[in-house]
Formats: C-alpha cells, structure tokens, sequence
C-alpha cells in the first residue's frame, strides 16, 4: 500500500516515516523541530513530525509512544494512540508527555514516535430497548479480575 507524504518546510533534511527492521509494525517520527523542547516533569508540548500525507480510504494511522522513552524517560503521548483519519491533510503532530522525574529535551530528528497504518472498520448503530444477556452483563472496572 501506498501513502503519499508531502515534507512540509520544518521537515526538510529528516527521514520520511521509516520502519527500523523488517518486522516493525510501526514506522518512527522524527521531531520537526528548530530549537530545543525542554518538557519539564507533569509538562507537555505538540511537537510537529514535518510532514502531511494521505492516507488511503478506508485506513487511519495510529500514533503510538515509543516504548524506549516512555521505560528510560517516563515521556509518552498524551493521546495515546492518537488518530490520523484518512481524509485530513494537514500537519502531522505528536503530543509529547513528560511523566517523568527528570526534564527531557526534544532535539530537532530524533525519533518521538512511532505511526501505525491499520484498516478501520465503520460500524452501523443501531437503538434497540434491550441488550442480549451475557455472562459479564454490566460488571464494570475490575470484574474480570486483577
């Protein structure tokens, strides 16, 4: 499958989206920065990844936290996974959270997050006066154990 990137300005000189082995789900993105983001601890900034695309009918992309930040530095996404629809066509961002106990500085090209391209499928809702039993019925958080 193909997805058309367009580099924006800020991108220019970094990798399109680029798987980092063969059996990687997710191709990383790069932090289209000019200066330094220092995310202080419980902080959080929209760091732009430099590029826009379209994304075929029918697909959406997922942006997902990078496990190596989120383990080493506490950093995550805030809206994890964060979604790319396939009729938008703007800028691609990552919003970059800061759990941890430490300041963590964004340097312009260094990998923030991951992107996943994955089909979507549309679901028809339909009202009805009841819900067909089962076993769970309405036990909520924690029902089904620790």
């Amino acid at each position: 499958m193909n997805v058309s990137i367009r580099i924006l300005p800020e991108g220019e000189g970094l990798p399109v989206p680029t798987y980092m082995s063969e059996g990687a789900a997710g191709a990383d993105l790069y932090a289209a920065i000019g200066a330094e983001i220092v995310l202080q601890p419980g902080a959080r900034a929209l760091v732009p990844a430099g590029f826009a695309m379209a994304l075929p009918p029918g697909y959406e992309a997922q942006i997902r936290p990078r496990s190596g930040l989120a383990l080493r530095h506490g950093v995550t996404l805030l809206n994890s996974p964060g979604t790319v629809d396939a009729d938008y066509r703007g800028p691609v961002c990552v919003v970059l959270a800061n759990f941890g106990a430490e300041p963590f500085t964004v340097r312009r090209g260094e990998r923030i997050a991951q992107m996943i391209v994955a089909p979507v499928t549309r679901a028809t809702f339909c009202l009805c006066e009841e819900l067909p039993d089962s076993e769970r019925a309405a036990a909520g958080f924690g029902s089904t154990g620790r």
